[in-house]
């Protein structure tokens, strides 16, 4: 599975994409599976918004806890918010999608984002 990932430019928070639109809770990030090309086009249209965000990129997904977390703890951590406190962040407002995120495993870098970096 894959969701897509960027940051706003107009207060660098993290966003995920559903539906066309930015939204800030990876819980109501769009998922694709690994094949469908929608994923692509997603980034490509999330790309074309470079004055809303910057560095669109589809992340790898692992299953944690019966839900979806991102694969790699970089991820995680831009999901979750700050690590400095577990009171700071989206962590903060708990919840079942905030738990399988803390307790997700996998070191792999996402795909998306090593791309991203060859591409620079």
């Amino acid at each position: 599975m894959k969701a897509l990932t960027a940051n706003r430019l107009s207060d660098g928070d993290v966003v995920f994409w559903k539906s066309g639109q930015w939204v800030e809770r990876f819980a109501d990030a769009e998922l694709w599976a690994d094949d469908d090309p929608d994923a692509a086009e997603a980034e490509a249209a999330g790309r074309s918004q470079p004055t809303v965000v910057i560095d669109a990129y589809l992340i790898d997904l692992v299953e944690s806890e019966g839900l979806w977390a991102p694969l790699s703890y970089r991820e995680r951590i831009r999901a979750l918010g700050p690590t400095n406190h577990l009171h700071h962040g989206k962590q903060a407002e708990g919840g079942a999608v905030v738990q399988a995120l803390q307790h997700a495993h996998g070191a792999a870098r996402s795909t998306g984002r090593v791309n991203l970096i060859k591409r620079k």
